[in-house]
């Protein structure tokens, strides 16, 4: 059964700036890190509750959920179950100071 991955806008936007920073060294590892980016997101639409809740004071961000990008650990996938699969909110480096960057995310309307 095909599950469904439905990418936010700046989820997809979060790919690209890894993608061309990995690729202007190693093309490959570039190719590497979207297949396993989109390894990840088939996992997840398949096994929703698999990462941990994340707690934030911000109620829009609830059912927020965390997950690394296999082999390329530091690029953290924030996701939320949604009824066939998941919702993609964003992408981002674990350095990053993640709350703010998620505070201008829509509300959760699932």
């Amino acid at each position: 059964m095909s599950r469904r991955i439905k990418k936010t806008p700046r989820a997809k936007a979060d790919l690209i700036d890894p993608f061309e920073f990995i690729g202007s060294d190693d093309p490959d590892a570039a190719e590497r890190f979207l297949d396993a980016a989109e390894a990840a997101f088939e996992l997840l639409a398949r096994t929703p509750k698999r990462a941990a809740l994340r707690e934030y004071l911000n109620p829009k961000l609830t059912r927020l959920r965390m997950w690394p990008i296999r082999k390329f650990q530091r690029h953290l996938i924030f996701y939320r179950p949604i009824e066939d699969g998941i919702e993609v909110v964003r992408i981002l480096y674990s350095s990053r100071d993640i709350a703010p960057a998620l505070e201008d995310e829509p509300a959760d309307n699932e």
